[in-house]
């Protein structure tokens, strides 16, 4: 089934990486030369989304900004001949109306930031992207969408037991395969009572009747609404699938994930692999 639309949930405080994200959206973080909203955005469009939707909040226009043109830097450039960067500054344009934007009002959870853009979902399934969830390779969702027929799907993969208590975890039936029936879906449950070790990682694809839950649905754990609970509430009644990622994540939610995805994607690099790899044989 063809998904043509996509959700990326913007509006958080990214209070993780003060002072750095007292005036920048932390989704503008950069990754070696590009921000994180850049690499989930590429990986969308990698994967036949046509119209990009971004949830947002106070403070965020930078995000718009970088989706846009900028006339004095991109003449700036054109005038030094600079036409391999101009055309690195340029790559994101879309065609007018490709890119959505949607002012999340509080921050009330993930679940309220995806009802949020419900008037621009017209009875179709579309997929939701979290940026901060950095995924190597840029197909995970490539990958969900053609495994996709209908209800909802989720990305999981396996984390340490020790930390099952920072995820959304679910119970499957057949985990020795790539995707997996749920039956059960916890958010942030103890060691004690999760149900596996399998976390849900940022990538979604949801039948539209999601939202008519999210209408009605109470704050759950952190006192939001959680998507995790909407999508748990609808298991027997809807196909609720896991797609287990091959590749590898980063949590740039995280100061370690944030610095471990910026050294991984700078070795990956050719301009870079080499000095970095010498600067870090000496201090290591």
């Amino acid at each position: 089934m063809h998904v043509k639309k996509a959700i990326f949930p913007v509006g958080g405080l990214g209070t993780r990486f003060l002072p750095a994200t007292k005036s920048m959206p932390k989704e503008m973080l950069p990754i070696v030369d590009k921000p994180l909203i850049q690499y989930a955005v590429e990986e969308a469009a990698n994967a036949g989304i046509e119209q990009f939707i971004f949830v947002t909040s106070r403070g965020k226009s930078a995000i718009e900004n970088h989706f846009d043109h900028s006339f004095e830097l991109e003449n700036n450039l054109l005038a030094k001949g600079k036409r391999t960067t101009l055309a690195s500054a340029q790559e994101m344009l879309k065609i007018p109306g490709s890119y959505a934007y949607v002012r999340q009002q509080e921050p009330a959870g993930l679940g309220h930031a995806i009802w949020c853009a419900r008037h621009l979902i017209q009875n179709e399934p579309f997929a939701v992207i979290l940026a901060d969830d950095l995924i190597f390779g840029q197909s995970t969702i490539k990958k969900m969408i053609k495994n996709y027929t209908s209800g909802n799907m989720v990305a999981i993969m396996e984390v340490d037991k020790e930390k099952v208590s920072s995820y959304g975890i679910v119970k499957v039936d057949n985990s020795d395969k790539d995707l997996m029936q749920i039956n059960q879906m916890v958010e942030k449950p103890s060691i004690e009572n999760a149900p596996s070790n399998l976390a849900i990682v940022g990538r979604y694809i949801l039948d539209d009747k999601i939202f008519d839950v999210l209408e009605k649905q109470e704050r759950g754990a952190s006192h939001e609404i959680q998507l995790t609970d909407a999508i748990s509430s609808q298991i027997g009644k809807k196909p609720c699938f896991g797609y287990k990622i091959q590749d590898e994540r980063f949590d740039c939610g995280s100061k370690l994930g944030f610095l471990q995805a910026n050294v991984s994607y700078a070795l990956s690099r050719n301009d870079l692999n080499s000095d970095l790899t010498d600067w870090l044989k000496k201090i290591i």
